[in-house]
């Protein structure tokens, strides 16, 4: 599903729940038999020329044992909630499956940064701060009607975007059931829409895996 560079070495690979024992066969036929060196979390693999796969499981994925347990435990898609913010933007959604069950996505103009000086500066500064918030409060309006009846039984929340957006929308005391529910997983998304919406799905349920070879 695509591929990055990962911090402090190797790289990120991202992969469908459903195509990790394919992914598994050629892990193995790239750098020789594996074997499990951790599975608390992370499913740690190490093969015979020395690559590695810290394979992480998908927000929401049940406890596992094991690599037959790490992929029954990936594929188990229960209801999850995504959240994508950018400035005055914002796509709430739920995904059953691969599918949006649920979704809303909105806009609302906030100013960009000016160049300005002195009291005009100042002035454009907080117009964009007043714009800013009301976008926010928009959001969470969204939030609390699309995602907060079904906290309950959403797996996970996974969030994208521009941190600080989702955390101004997040911020709203009505939220805390949603809030807790947050996945340590950020997706890059560019402006929220729904297409942008409609693809975070899959990123969100994939096998986020840091190979780092030989």
């Amino acid at each position: 599903m695509g591929s990055r560079p990962a911090a402090g070495g190797g790289r990120w690979v991202e992969v469908d729940p459903d195509r990790m024992p394919r992914w598994l066969s050629g892990f193995a036929q790239r750098h020789g038999d594996w074997t499990v060196v951790g599975a608390q979390g992370v499913l740690d693999l190490r093969a015979e020329d020395g690559a590695s796969a810290e394979c992480h499981a998908s927000p929401g994925a049940p406890a596992f044992t094991g690599v037959d347990g790490f992929l029954a435990a990936v594929r188990v898609a229960g209801p999850l909630g995504l959240l994508l913010a950018r400035r005055g933007a914002v796509a709430v959604g739920v995904a059953e499956g691969d599918e949006l069950a649920v979704s809303k996505v909105d806009s609302r103009y906030v100013q960009g940064r000016t160049a300005a000086g002195g009291w005009s500066q100042q002035r454009f500064a907080r117009r964009r701060e007043n714009q800013a918030r009301a976008a926010a409060g928009d959001a969470s309006d969204l939030v609390a009607r699309l995602l907060l009846p079904r906290a309950g039984e959403l797996v996970a929340v996974v969030t994208g975007g521009d941190r600080r957006a989702v955390d101004a929308v997040l911020a709203d005391p009505r939220l805390g059931p949603v809030a807790a529910l947050r996945a340590e997983r950020f997706l890059d998304v560019p402006e929220p829409k729904l297409a942008v919406l409609e693809a975070a799905v899959r990123q969100a349920r994939a096998v986020r895996i840091r190979l780092v070879d030989p």
